[in-house]
């Protein structure tokens, strides 16, 4: 089945500058990385006298080059594979399949988005297991066997799911039942869905797929309990994640919301920090919330959605919108100010949502740029807080560059790359900042 795309329709226009345009933009800041590395990838910064040498440089250097020509191709495959589907019409016979299959909006919706959703999943598997059985393993980072590594992956399928199904039959309930304020409504749905998902990914979620144990050190446990004291944070408890089973990977966060909040450490975080250094770590976390940056973050983010919702309320009722993509949607006319002009009917708006993702999902590395500038205004707070609770600076700033080493991260990428890719500062300009810091707390 051939679509021929109206190349003069707008949305089509966006759809290819967006796709096109965005792969290009990655591919070019991947390369300016790249050639960064290849340049100056194995000097030692002074910064880091000391802590590295060239030897560990030169391994990261090769690490990040095999996972750079693994994206490659990677990338190209996925932008062609998004120009297939849409030239191809297959959007037009995957919801047609489903409505003469079923005869149901709300298993069309189901079928289509799961059909649509399956090629580049598909797509992202080779890729997937070379990335985690030989990359990683080669550098000495996975861990995960094959039946873990596919059980994982058969929990999440069910978990997504799960989870999507009955927020699209909602949506689809309020779009054929409250045509007009249906994105009103479903904003209030998806806010609460995600609140109730916080809630509860601690105790039913991440038990699925790790093992929680209690904090076993004595002397660790004592410390980090108070700090937990001092900043008023109150959570069910300090655990240890057995990260170790999949990854050599390390971090540290809390998860939760509400009485469920707790605090989690990767054991390979424990094997390789000080009691001081996981200490500071924890007083960087504890700075999120004591800084208020995640309410910050939900009062951005909850307009946002709203914004969004409304956004596609408008783009859905345009026939535009499908006739770019090969639909030939139903219509009804409407007198707006006596001026008529016709609408689509609203058993097919799941698929104009769906368009107008697509459309434009391209500027999403736009979107992270705005996104970064804030996170990483954040973690420099989070950091500045770690260091005036601990009373120094140096536990965090010598976790920090033992946890680069240990994940063969890059001590200073180019500075176009950590705008669009890093939502925490590089390596070397945290530590200036601590050192800096370091300096008014002990002078």
């Amino acid at each position: 089945m051939s679509v021929a795309l109206a190349f003069d329709n707008i949305f089509v226009i966006l759809f290819l500058v967006g796709t096109v345009g965005g792969s290009a933009l990655e591919e070019l800041l991947s390369f300016i990385n790249y050639r960064s590395r290849r340049k100056k990838g194995n000097k030692v910064p002074k910064e880091l006298y000391g802590y590295v040498d060239s030897a560990l440089l030169k391994k990261t250097c090769a690490y990040r080059d095999e996972l750079y020509a693994l994206s490659v191709p990677e990338h190209f495959l996925s932008l062609l594979l998004s120009l297939v589907l849409a030239f191809s019409g297959a959007y037009v016979f995957a919801a047609h399949f489903f409505f003469v299959l079923t005869g149901s909006i709300y298993l069309t919706a189901i079928g289509f988005l799961f059909a649509v959703s399956l090629p580049p999943l598909l797509l992202s598997i080779p890729f997937d297991l070379y990335r985690v059985f030989h990359i990683e393993e080669k550098y000495g980072f996975s861990t995960i066997t094959l039946p873990l590594w596919i059980a994982d992956g058969v929990k999440s399928l069910l978990l997504s799911v799960l989870l999507s199904v009955p927020l699209v039959c909602i949506a689809v309930f309020l779009l054929l039942r409250v045509s007009d304020w249906w994105w009103l409504l479903l904003g209030v749905v998806y806010v609460a869905f995600s609140l109730l998902f916080s809630f509860v990914y601690p105790v039913l979620i991440a038990p699925l797929f790790n093992k929680f144990s209690p904090l076993e050190s004595r002397d660790l446990q004592e410390r980090l309990e108070r700090l937990l004291v001092r900043t008023g944070f109150s959570s069910k408890g300090i655990f240890v994640m057995d990260a170790s089973r999949r990854s050599r990977h390390s971090n540290a966060y809390f998860t939760g919301f509400g009485k469920n909040k707790r605090v989690v450490l990767y054991d390979t975080l424990l094997e390789k920090l000080s009691v001081g250094e996981v200490e500071g770590v924890l007083a960087h976390e504890l700075g999120h919330y004591r800084l208020h940056h995640i309410a910050m973050r939900l009062m951005v983010m909850i307009p946002l959605v709203f914004a969004v919702l409304f956004a596609l309320s408008v783009f859905v009722k345009m026939p535009s919108l499908y006739r770019g993509f090969g639909f030939t949607p139903e219509l009804s006319a409407v007198v707006t100010d006596g001026v008529v002009e016709e609408q689509v009917l609203p058993y097919i708006w799941f698929v104009g949502i769906f368009l107008a993702g697509l459309v434009f999902g391209g500027f999403s590395l736009l979107f992270s740029l705005v996104a970064n500038i804030f996170s990483r205004r954040h973690e420099f707070e989070a950091d500045r807080y770690s260091g005036e609770l601990c009373g120094t600076s140096r536990p965090l700033i010598t976790a920090l560059i033992k946890l680069n080493k240990e994940n063969l991260a890059e001590v200073s990428p180019p500075k176009i790359y950590s705008l669009f890719y890093y939502s925490h500062p590089p390596l070397l300009e945290r530590i200036k900042a601590l050192e800096e810091l370091d300096s008014r707390l002990q002078g």
